[in-house]
């Protein structure tokens, strides 16, 4: 499986941003799906993961509330949907697939990673 992230740019505090996550391969929609974020403060951390059918979701606490997954497997589409941005937010967004069905909040369950995608908030 193959991912490609992107949707990332330049955007004032208190936008809305959707990131995007094209997900290739053979088997693509058999995976769950999940979202990380890095910045220069801190190691790739756990945003949220959805699972292959879409059905289930889950979030670090942290990003819960504003940060919204969403799965389209007719489109072969992972999105991530931030509202109400704040500058802590900027980093780079990755998206990777678990080796598996359902979904994870540990790094160690995503086996591939696509390129990120960056994410700049200004106020």
């Amino acid at each position: 499986v193959q991912l490609q992230a992107s949707g990332g740019g330049l955007v004032q505090a208190g936008d809305s941003l959707t990131l995007a996550c094209s997900v290739s391969g053979r088997d693509s929609r058999n995976f769950g799906i999940g979202w990380f974020r890095q910045t220069p403060e801190k190691e790739r951390e756990f945003v949220a993961g959805i699972d292959r059918s879409g059905g289930n979701t889950q979030y670090q606490p942290g990003f819960m509330g504003r940060f919204k997954i969403s799965r389209d497997n007719v489109r072969n589409m992972v999105h991530l949907q931030i509202n109400s941005l704040k500058p802590e937010d900027t980093g780079v967004y990755y998206c990777a697939a678990t080796a598996s069905a359902g979904t994870s909040s540990r790094r160690s369950s995503y086996t591939t990673w696509g390129q990120g995608t960056q994410a700049t908030v200004s106020s």
